[in-house]
């Protein structure tokens, strides 16, 4: 008797180690039971067993693990993981694939290639030219089910984010729409009428008229919903804007709506492209749809045999995770949505692990609320709106009003292992914590590979942003951007061991780095990170950009090389308590560290708007937080005296750049003077210890960029307690999910 107790309850152990199992296959019955032996065949299925289970077993304490079989899982809408069944320390709940390549959830719809057939329409063929004809294929996309084809919406620089019309993957990448030209842009030529100019305050959402300066515009006379995207008048500010009119005659083009800037040209970035037209669909890779006909219209870049094709189909996130807990993401791939991968909001200790989000329309991963703007016209600082789930929307316009905003995006979540690429507005956006009350949220990214995310949205939204108080991006890889690879907001951040290359390649006034605009966003540290191949010779780029009073950014241990920054490593317009200290900066193409101060230069006159009593530095000093009552007073007792009045003037002390230290760097070639002060007096650093030398100071080989330093190298000679930098931990690192 005493041995069959004790072998029941060993089996009672091992069937608790095991955990409740069920498992879906696309080859499955949601009428079956979820056994191994009879799969069910959707993720919403499997759901209900789950609660089923938990109802009946509610004191169960166990992994519940939903294995997911090998396929396509074409979602008709939008997989919700929310409170109504979540999982506890006790009780995790895993979502697994059995391989991350094999198990796609998709938001769109898979097309066969046999179902393409060869153009032969002469109008079509006619409007294409004698090259594109030859290779043209159709599909109709209404014989296949698909009705809802989305529409263009003018999107940009302080515009919502929203979801993309319809869009073609062909083997897992996605085609271009017809577009002109092939490689480079348009300048825009003379400006007539700038349009209104909504930064300043101008409502009157009238579109600019310029002279076009390539007769190709011409061919596109009386067509409808062409649009043009490209940086209007700033470098750093995208658009994209419908043409209401092209004149011929004048060779003008009148635009639908206003730029937030208003038009400019004469720089070398005041330019677009313009696309959605058939005319231009001339090179493999490009398709045209006709959302009146419903016909596809593509020149495939391969042969359609046995191709993978997708069209994207579901505009709200592909799977949401809503007030969760212990529940974990793993083995996915989720794509082909118009909208977002991956929608996260409030619950904790969640996980995506080894999953890959691809081929969306806007974000790859996004945790916490978006904000919906009331009617009236576009605006940044003027803006009124209020906070919304599960939609990006007007975020930046909200959280540029509302600074100390809690997004309520959770806390000790991990996106852990994942590859994001082929996104429209950024790959990951990391949020959590409290910055009012300054309670960290601990919330992680990590050995993420994120590229190439600005297929629609450009400026702000880059590789990974975060905001909030108290999260970290580690060991991640960002690159292969024309703008930013990480935009902040927010307090005691960490970026560390980090791989960021080939990013801000074609814009200007931008960074692989970037906070700006809030001196209460502090005790941000910078450590340990390779950025290298960054910038572009013909613009205005920086390395790490505190930009106008930015405070408290701690730079420590990071390596530099190949870095086209006019405008140095370290630049800040007025920043305070920005240290720069123990790094390796390799052939630097200007000062390394740029100090300026640009209220009393560029940016004079506008100490009122920033400083008075409704001024825009003010209140976030005063309003979105409160700099001089707790935790703040204690925590930054170095932001207390930063609205006085300077003796004397009607200046502020937070006007002048202070207590900024540039120290104990090795520096090797670059300009002799590792420092520039921009604007006189105001413009202050401490700068000591540094070593520059001309030849290598003792790297491992640095012909293969491998700048671990030996410890033979002069540099532990030259700046006392130099501390070795760990090279070869930056970067991605191979575990179970990353070889």
């Amino acid at each position: 008797m005493k041995q069959l107790l004790k072998t029941v309850i060993f089996l009672l152990v091992i069937n608790h180690a095991l955990g409740q199992e069920f498992y879906v296959s696309p080859a499955g019955n949601d009428k079956s039971n979820g056994s191994a032996a009879a799969p069910v065949a959707t993720l919403s299925k499997a759901q209900q067993l789950i609660k089923k289970f938990k109802d009946g077993n509610p004191n169960y304490e166990g992994e519940i693990v939903v294995h997911i079989g090998a396929g396509n899982y074409e979602l008709q809408a939008g997989f919700k993981l929310d409170e109504v069944i979540t999982g506890s320390k006790q009780t995790p709940i895993i979502w697994r694939g059995v391989n991350k390549e094999k198990v796609i959830i998709s938001g769109g719809k898979k097309i066969k290639g046999s179902s393409f057939k060869k153009v032969n329409d002469p109008a079509i063929l006619m409007r294409v030219g004698k090259t594109a004809a030859a290779s043209l294929y159709q599909v109709s996309l209404k014989q296949l089910g698909i009705l809802n084809y989305g529409k263009h919406q003018s999107y940009g620089h302080g515009q919502p984010v929203v979801p993309a019309p319809l869009e073609l993957f062909f083997n897992n990448e996605p085609l271009t729409l017809a577009h002109y030209p092939n490689s480079g842009s348009i300048k825009i030529g003379k400006v007539i009428d700038k349009g209104s100019v909504p930064r300043i305050g101008d409502t009157s959402n009238r579109g600019a008229l310029f002279e076009y300066t390539d007769t190709r515009h011409a061919k596109w006379a009386g067509q409808k919903d062409i649009w043009l995207q490209g940086t209007f008048n700033f470098g750093f500010a995208d658009d994209n804007i419908n043409i209401e009119k092209i004149d011929t005659l004048k060779k003008q083009i009148k635009l639908v709506t206003p730029h937030l800037y208003g038009l400019g040209n004469g720089r070398d970035f005041q330019a677009y492209t313009a696309y959605n037209i058939l005319e231009e669909l001339d090179s493999p890779g490009e398709w045209w749809l006709d959302t009146k006909t419903g016909i596809l219209y593509v020149w495939p870049p391969s042969t359609l045999e046995n191709a993978s094709i997708t069209v994207s189909v579901l505009e709200t996130p592909i799977v949401s995770i809503i007030n969760q807990t212990y529940t974990t993401l793993e083995g996915l791939t989720i794509e082909a949505g118009r909208g977002m991968g991956i929608y996260m909001e409030g619950g904790h200790h969640n996980t995506i692990v080894g999953c890959t989000i691809r081929n969306v329309g806007t974000s790859g991963i996004f945790m916490g609320q978006g904000a919906e703007a009331n009617k009236g016209p576009m605006s940044i600082d003027n803006f009124e709106g209020r906070p919304v789930s599960g939609i990006i929307g007007s975020l930046q316009n909200y959280l540029y009003k509302n600074t100390s905003w809690n997004r309520n995006a959770g806390y000790y979540q991990q996106i852990l292992s994942c590859d994001v690429y082929n996104t429209g507005s950024g790959g990951i956006y990391l949020s959590g914590g409290d910055k009012r009350t300054l309670t960290k949220a601990n919330n992680i990214v990590e050995n993420c590979e994120v590229h190439d995310f600005n297929r629609r949205n450009k400026f702000i939204w880059s590789g990974i942003s975060v905001d909030g108080c108290g999260n970290k991006i580690r060991h991640c890889e960002i690159y292969n951007t024309d703008w930013q690879g990480i935009f902040v907001h927010g307090n005691e951040h960490i970026f560390e061991y980090n791989n960021i290359h080939h990013v801000t390649l074609n814009s200007d006034d931008t960074s692989p780095w970037y906070i700006g605009r809030d001196p209460s966003d502090r005790g941000n540290v910078v450590r340990y990170n390779y950025f290298h191949h960054i910038g572009n010779p013909d613009r205005m780029n920086m390395g790490i950009y505190c930009d106008d009073s930015s405070a408290d950014v701690f730079v420590f241990g990071n390596v530099f090389y190949k870095m086209e920054t006019k405008h140095g490593i370290l630049f800040t317009n007025s920043g305070w308590d920005l240290t720069m200290k123990n790094n390796i900066i390799i052939e630097p193409t200007d000062a390394t560290a740029q100090i300026s101060a640009h209220y009393y230069t560029w940016a004079a006159g506008s100490e009122k708007s920033m400083f008075g009593e409704e001024g825009l530095i003010r209140a976030r000093l005063t309003k979105s937080v409160s700099y001089t009552t707790e935790p703040y007073a204690s925590r930054y007792p170095g932001l207390l005296d930063y609205l006085d009045t300077i003796p004397g003037t009607k200046q502020w002390k937070g006007m002048r750049a202070n207590r900024n230290v540039f120290a104990d760097n090795l520096i090797i070639g670059g300009p002799t003077s590792p420092t520039k002060l921009i604007g006189g007096q105001y413009a202050t650093i401490t700068e000591r210890d540094n070593y520059r030398c001309i030849t290598n100071p003792g790297f491992v080989d640095a012909e293969h960029e491998n700048f671990t330093l030996l410890p033979s190298s002069e540099v532990f000679k030259k700046i006392k307690g130099f501390e070795p930098v760990p090279f070869d931990k930056m970067g991605l690192y191979k575990n179970k999910y990353r070889n």
